[in-house]
């Protein structure tokens, strides 16, 4: 059976399984409109996921023919997954940064064979051993994730109050667990007057947080790399931390995540995850006290799991967040390569 939660005052959330994966699912909302429902976040694309959010959709009290619009806070395929399908039901416009609608359309142009070759080459630059390289080396074939995705027809502008008849819905720039990653604040007197809550006009300190990823109750979103071959780097974990202080500032009365359950506190969960980010980056210092490659950094960095329990493609994921974390400790001066050296380690300075 769908779990629908009526958040009042227009706002509902759907939640639509996430296969396979522990989070369980993705919490998608509706926001009423003037000009009929829009929907922040759509889900997986998988038949039972779209069988959930129909009824969802439904248990709202409206149909997917009656969808007005998307506003999607990321890229990542449990949030856009089912985008596509949303609008061929409905006509609906899809929304979302510029920079992630960048990233939609490298991945749906993308060729099988040259994407894992560009990854061979980072993981073979980051001193990963050959055991873990072969079975790049002899794959064929293949579909990569997000080649289905659909493109969108709107970019969401940072600071932009959206043009959504009858409601004061501002779009709030945060790169880092993706270049575009966008949370949308409702600038409007929380139903509830939730703890927190402070005056009842437009402003920060006030309203409800659609967070998307970049603000979870109980886990810290991963931050990874983006940039294709040959741009220049950027400083993703920068830009993370960037943002939580932005949101910390924003201070609404209550967060509406897209995973796990609704909270308040933005401002103390924000400083909790700075504090966690500080300590991670101070452990890897403590690491880098003699050379390391970016393999061996990774492995040897604290997970969820050891290190021979964590799967193949999840290895590749650990690697680009190691990689967020070990770029910026040069950007601050903490550490930096080693002149000579194939592959390139790195140590604290």
């Amino acid at each position: 059976m769908t779990q629908v939660t009526d958040h009042r005052g227009g706002v509902w959330s759907i939640s639509v399984p996430l296969p396979g994966n522990p989070l369980g699912h993705t919490l998608v909302h509706l926001l009423e409109t003037d000009r009929g429902p829009v929907l922040i976040d759509t889900g997986w694309d998988d038949p039972a996921s779209w069988s959930a959010l129909t009824a969802g959709i439904t248990a709202c009290g409206f149909a997917v023919a009656d969808i007005h619009g998307v506003l999607l806070t990321h890229h990542h395929p449990d949030h856009h997954g089912l985008s596509g399908a949303v609008r061929e039901a409905s006509g609906a416009w899809i929304a979302m940064h510029e920079a992630d609608a960048d990233i939609v359309r490298r991945t749906r142009e993308a060729r099988p064979a040259a994407w894992r070759a560009q990854l061979l080459a980072k993981l073979a630059a980051a001193g990963a051993p050959e055991e873990h390289l072969a079975p790049l080396r002899s794959a064929r074939g293949g579909e990569l994730p997000g080649r289905r995705a659909a493109v969108p027809d709107r970019h969401l502008a940072p600071g932009e109050l959206l043009e959504l008849p009858g409601r004061r819905l501002r779009a709030v720039w945060t790169p880092g667990h993706t270049p575009g990653h966008v949370c949308l604040h409702l600038e409007e007197a929380h139903p509830g007057r939730a703890p927190g809550a402070r005056g009842d006009g437009p402003g920060a300190g006030f309203g409800r947080l659609f967070s998307g990823d970049h603000l979870l109750p109980g886990i810290s979103p991963h931050i990874g790399v983006y940039e294709s071959p040959g741009e220049a780097p950027t400083d993703p974990l920068g830009d993370y931390l960037a943002s939580l202080e932005r949101v910390a500032r924003l201070a609404p009365a209550e967060v509406l995540p897209a995973h796990q359950h609704p909270f308040t506190d933005a401002a103390g969960r924000a400083r909790a995850l700075l504090a966690h980010h500080e300590a991670r980056l101070g452990g890897l210092v403590r690491l880098l006290a003699e050379p390391l490659t970016l393999w061996q950094l990774t492995v040897a960095m604290e997970w969820n799991r050891p290190w021979e329990r964590i799967p193949y493609a999840s290895r590749n994921i650990a690697v680009a967040e190691a990689e967020a974390h070990l770029r910026r400790l040069t950007v601050l001066g903490r550490a930096a390569a080693v002149p000579g050296s194939d592959p390139v380690t790195y140590r604290a300075v």
